[in-house]
């Protein structure tokens, strides 16, 4: 099995696409870009909904989509599948990062964990705190989850424009924070925004959980062998009254953490593999293909087990999450019409006032003002390379709560002009948040500086 075409053999177009295909690839996994689609989906929203045709953009997603199986049929408008449906595979793949971080990331290790959770608990307090304060009445209190949550992509896309004068640490440190303020919001969901509870549907969640983990016990390795599973926990939820995305963050929790049992290293059953393919004659291959095929299928097998199932379902989601579900999220969500934001009415502004005032001001605070309190009480240390500048630059990035906080935004009201409101305030807290940020981190970090040199201060940097 020796045969192969030399490199100048192979035709141009093949070459090109190649390179392309990798091109690709790299600039769908860079962090930023996604953050920059997001954002395009969101204004595309705004001009959508507040442009001539702005009646198309409610009609659309409210057009009904009907799912049909014999005389059995699910009926419910675009926007349900979009929130409801879709949002499932971003909420599996927070549950895989929460897993990871459990794992062996900032939360396996309490002291580690300490810094991040404390933050995150002042971000999440804080904020709402600040809301309440300022919508007292029962419609408006609903939303005081609204501005509990930081959005990732976001977020990190911001942090990634501001270059390698970030110190790495930064980074880990707002990506342990956010994972825990998702995992927050998903606590916030499932226990204040979800309706009556059917127990039925627990029994039809657990089978779907039941059939999930005896598929891991037999080592079934295929990512499409657990959509059946993966659908039978996603309509149990729906059943029970809680939000049905919170199958996707029980999925991603019971992700293997560790690869499939081989008889061998996964790398070692693979380099044994390659061996004995390359020691077939091509041409046994050629009159008995079958010969071949146990030891494609054992590198097949071993190719997949490389990396554990959490670190590769995830790898192979992000692209779809950040460059389809997020923005199609985005899109069906963001579209406020201004008009209909309802400025005359007391509420709706006290709303869009609370939500920008609670992430702009409130997030900073609390994380902040929480590392603080942690630090002197002896509870935790700042990283390596960590000061409190980088401790404020957090802060600020976490009053980004754009995905999470529509979401929850879509849960907390039902009247029409405060969901807007709320929405809106979203935008424009995430819009100013991601400006200081950014103004923030040019200011403090915009130079290197060289290893221990002294600041004005004195202090060293």
């Amino acid at each position: 099995m020796d045969e192969r075409p030399a490199s100048g053999e192979i035709p141009l177009a093949q070459q090109l696409t190649e390179r392309a295909l990798l091109a690709l690839e790299r600039f769908l996994h860079i962090e930023a870009v996604s953050g920059i689609v997001l954002l395009l989906a969101a204004a595309a929203a705004l001009l959508w909904a507040n442009s001539p045709v702005a009646h198309t953009y409610h009609a659309t997603w409210h057009l009904p989509v009907t799912f049909a199986l014999g005389d059995y049929a699910v009926s419910r408008s675009l926007h349900f599948w979009v929130n409801d449906a879709l949002m499932t595979v971003f909420f599996l793949v927070i549950g895989m990062e929460i897993r990871r971080e459990i794992h062996e990331g900032a939360l396996a290790n309490p002291r580690l964990a300490a810094l991040p959770l404390t933050a995150a608990l002042g971000g999440v307090l804080v904020p709402a705190s600040i809301y309440l304060m300022l919508n007292g009445e029962p419609v408006q209190r609903v939303g005081w989850a609204v501005p509990t949550a930081t959005d990732i992509a976001f977020a990190v896309g911001v942090l990634a424009l501001l270059g390698r004068s970030i110190p790495s640490n930064v980074r880990v440190l707002l990506l342990a924070l956010a994972v825990i303020d998702d995992l927050a919001a998903v606590l916030i969901i499932a226990a204040f925004y979800s309706g009556g509870l059917e127990y039925l549907g627990f029994a039809i969640t657990a089978v779907g959980i039941g059939l999930t983990f005896g598929l891991q016990r037999m080592g079934v390795g295929s990512a499409w062998m657990y959509v059946l599973p993966g659908a039978i926990v996603w309509l149990g939820l729906l059943q029970t009254g809680a939000h049905p995305t919170l199958a996707g963050v029980v999925l991603g929790l019971i992700t293997p953490v560790r690869s499939k049992p081989l008889r061998a290293p996964a790398l070692e059953t693979a380099s044994r593999a390659v061996g004995e393919l390359s020691a077939l004659p091509s041409s046994v291959v050629k009159e008995e293909p079958t010969s071949a095929m146990p030891w494609l299928r054992e590198l097949r097998t071993a190719q997949r087990e490389l990396l554990p199932p959490v670190v590769r379902v995830q790898m192979a989601l992000h692209p779809w999450v950040a460059f389809g579900v997020m923005p199609v999220f985005a899109l069906a969500n963001a579209g406020v019409t201004v008009d209909g934001a309802g400025f005359a009415d007391p509420a709706s502004r006290s709303i869009l006032i609370g939500v920008v005032a609670a992430l702009v001001l409130g997030k900073p605070l609390g994380v902040v003002g929480a590392s603080w309190l942690a630090v002197r009480a002896g509870l935790c240390a700042l990283p390596d390379g960590v000061r409190w500048t980088g401790i404020g630059l957090v802060g600020l990035l976490a009053g980004i709560g754009f995905t999470m906080s529509i979401f929850i935004a879509t849960l907390a009201f039902e009247r029409a002009e405060l969901l807007a409101a709320a929405k809106l305030g979203v935008l424009i807290a995430s819009l100013l948040s991601a400006i200081l940020g950014l103004g923030w981190g040019a200011l403090h970090f915009g130079r290197r500086r060289a290893p221990g040199r002294r600041d004005a201060s004195g202090a060293r940097s």
